[in-house]
């Protein structure tokens, strides 16, 4: 179903609030939980979540040493999410320490183990950023693919990238290589501050496996019906990818 395909984030401080939207959207299948919600609200949401037979993405970007991000992956296994986020310049000992140190949570807990996705370059910073305010020397679309090589060389199940690279990475990584993408945004929705963006349908197209939709949903006078129109919209591609 299209409807699968969206992931929807729970942009909150609260558990409260999270549960609001719980009950307002009960068709959405697929809840992000990140930095902010998790630091407010800790566990208590995803065990919600996982009560409500929902999916979570634990979108908490670990980026840190390797033992580090091993620790952290080995707890958020435990909670039994599908997935988890990394940022890929940690680096491959960092990435590949987290991936078998997710397998060993999941494993010690009895939890399927989540899928790890390596974040590329975050959907905010353009061509311009990446050159002049952080140096990297590469054009942006071949850092972002060479920061998902290292995450699939390492084990990792995908990578996060803006809708502006999927094509390229669906290419060179394979059909099996998960790739999730923020930054989407239909035509009749405000951009706010994601760069490189592209419309549902047309990032599905491209070879995207998950769509993060939040604000066109969330800010929407009627949210039920923003996410029932961004899942028709999605109906209309044949096959999806």
């Amino acid at each position: 179903m299209s409807s699968d395909r969206i992931i929807v984030p729970l942009d909150v401080s609260s558990s409260a609030e999270a549960i609001d939207w719980l009950d307002r959207l009960p068709e959405v299948t697929f809840w992000k939980v990140g930095l902010e919600l998790f630091v407010g609200s800790g566990a208590e949401i995803i065990r919600t979540l996982k009560e409500r037979q929902k999916r979570v993405f634990l979108d908490l970007k670990f980026h840190d040493i390797p033992n580090t991000m091993a620790g952290a992956c080995r707890s958020a296994a435990a909670y039994g999410v599908e997935l988890v986020t990394v940022h890929a310049a940690a680096g491959k000992d960092g990435l590949q320490a987290a991936q078998a140190a997710a397998i060993e949570g999941a494993t010690a807990t009895g939890q399927p183990p989540p899928n790890l996705i390596a974040i590329t370059v975050l959907t905010s910073l353009t061509a311009r950023s990446i050159a002049f305010e952080l140096k990297i020397p590469l054009e942006l679309p071949d850092y972002a693919l060479q920061m998902a090589l290292m995450a699939q060389e390492s084990g990792l199940a995908g990578a996060v990238c803006s809708p502006q690279e999927v094509s390229q990475l669906r290419q060179v990584c394979g059909e099996k290589f998960l790739l999730v993408c923020p930054g989407v945004r239909p035509a009749w929705a405000e951009p706010g501050d994601q760069r490189r963006s592209l419309t549902p349908a047309a990032a599905l197209k491209a070879g995207a496996d998950y769509l993060v939709i939040g604000r066109p949903i969330t800010t929407a006078a009627d949210p039920a019906a923003a996410f029932q129109r961004i899942c028709d919209e999605l109906a209309t591609v044949e096959g999806g990818r």
